[in-house]
């Protein structure tokens, strides 16, 4: 078992006024090595976003991506295949759910990569991403859909 810490950061600036919802959204996110500029999503909360931060529902998908990524290229190597580069834009889509409510519903991954020498073919590459997929621990963790483009 592993555990995994992120402290959040929030302090309501001289001139908001908390009560009539005019506050910045913008806070830090702090991890054990480095910090993140958040803030809500602009879809959500308009011009209280703060310009430059990352909205939870952007870390959601690129947490996906970055796990499946991961777990991808380790699966390459056990198989013998030399990845050089990888790219991934993917794309979450959030949605109303049962009962009115708000989720990230489904993430397409994207996925390009370039290998050196021999490259997976059609079925081996399809094979490693469902290995990653399976092996992904976000993945695993979630109930959002995810899918490859």
């Amino acid at each position: 078992m592993s555990r995994h810490r992120a402290a959040v950061e929030w302090t309501l600036k001289p001139g908001e006024d908390f009560a009539a919802g005019r506050y910045s959204r913008g806070h830090v996110v702090r991890f054990e090595a480095h910090e993140v500029p958040a803030t809500a999503s602009r879809h959500v909360v308009g011009k209280w976003a703060a310009a430059g931060g990352v909205d939870p529902e952007e870390m959601f998908v690129a947490a996906l991506a970055n796990c499946h990524m991961l777990t991808f290229l380790h699966r390459a190597r056990l198989a013998g295949f030399v990845a050089v580069a990888y790219r991934d834009a993917a794309e979450g889509v959030m949605e109303k759910v049962e009962g009115g409510r708000m989720a990230v519903t489904r993430v397409t991954l994207k996925p390009e990569i370039e290998w050196d020498g021999a490259a997976p073919d059609a079925a081996t590459l399809d094979r490693l991403h469902h290995e990653a997929h399976e092996e992904c621990f976000i993945a695993n963790s979630v109930k959002t859909e995810v899918v490859m483009a």
